[in-house]
């Protein structure tokens, strides 16, 4: 499991940090003291759970989720308060808090409640597993003419963990429209005009589509940086995982995906220091989907 701690009293984040480490309950990817400032931090590192504090200036724990969610996180939730107010407690179970932690912090019930946050997670990642077989059972036993680009995308975008990131759909939508174009090119043209293509298509003002093209560059760059952290924290967890074994050296720049993984390792905060190279990721994804969608495996 991966740990976000938002909390305005730093002897409480230090604390909840040290049980989880001495508890080997998982990694603590990053901590901040205010909503404001957890927000774009959450968002670009994709903890597996957030620990946040009730009560907090300006923005309160439950605003906070109400803005990640807006955002489209789709972490989950356990709230850390020292007031029990049935009418704000129901209020954070309707915004999908999983469980309460009550200040002053104790240690048993801290390990406690995470090891039943992590069950449930677990569960519900098997449930999602289970599904997504059954779903590519059924496509496989169909004709391979009725095989997408599309599909062949989606898989190898699935394989990274980042099928539903905000940029995924921008990708898709770049691979399908240089496969569609007229001159056949293994080659990737510039970045720029790839972006200003695909935003012309919803955009008709000059000022919009360089507006939408600069949106669709800063999603896709996300998307791949999410990418990168999926990997790396697969390869901290197993270096011989089949899908880090494959992915993370073809696809990103294997030094920094290196670099996630210390990170990672060491507890600290993911760096907004990553080099996201993404023509190359681009330029792979369109070969590799070429060779699939014109080879599929028998």
């Amino acid at each position: 499991m991966r740990y976000f701690i938002v909390d305005d009293d730093a002897a409480s984040r230090r604390m909840l940090k040290q049980i989880i480490i001495e508890g080997d309950l998982g990694v603590v990817i990053g901590e901040a003291d205010s909503g404001e400032s957890a927000l774009p931090l959450i968002l670009s590192s994709h903890p597996d759970l957030v620990l946040i504090d009730l009560l907090m200036p300006n923005l309160d724990g439950i605003e906070t989720i109400e803005q990640l969610r807006k955002q489209g996180f789709k972490g989950h939730f356990v709230m850390i308060s020292q007031v029990v107010n049935k009418e704000m407690v129901g209020q954070a179970y309707e915004k999908d808090v999983e469980f309460f932690i009550h200040k002053p912090i104790n240690r048993v019930e801290v390990q406690n409640v995470l090891k039943k946050t992590a069950e449930r997670f677990l569960l519900k990642r098997s449930l999602l597993t289970i599904r997504e077989s059954l779903v590519n059972f059924e496509e496989t036993t169909k004709e391979e003419t009725h095989r997408t680009i599309r599909d062949v995308v989606l898989s190898i975008l699935n394989d990274m963990g980042i099928v539903g990131e905000v940029g995924s759909d921008d990708i898709l939508s770049i691979m399908e429209l240089l496969i569609n174009r007229s001159e056949s090119s293994m080659q990737l043209p510039a970045l720029k005009d790839l972006y200003e293509e695909l935003a012309s298509e919803t955009k008709t003002n000059g000022v919009e589509i360089m507006k939408e093209s600069k949106a669709i560059e800063q999603r896709i760059r996300r998307t791949i940086l999410a990418a990168m952290n999926n990997l790396a924290t697969l390869g901290v967890v197993d270096y011989t995982n089949p899908e880090f074994e494959y992915y993370a050296p073809r696809y990103f720049e294997f030094s920094e995906i290196r670099t996630c993984m210390r990170s990672i390792q060491e507890d600290s905060k993911m760096t907004r220091k990553i080099k996201v190279n993404v023509k190359k990721f681009l330029q792979v994804l369109y070969v590799e989907s070429l060779e699939k969608y014109h080879h599929p495996p028998k």
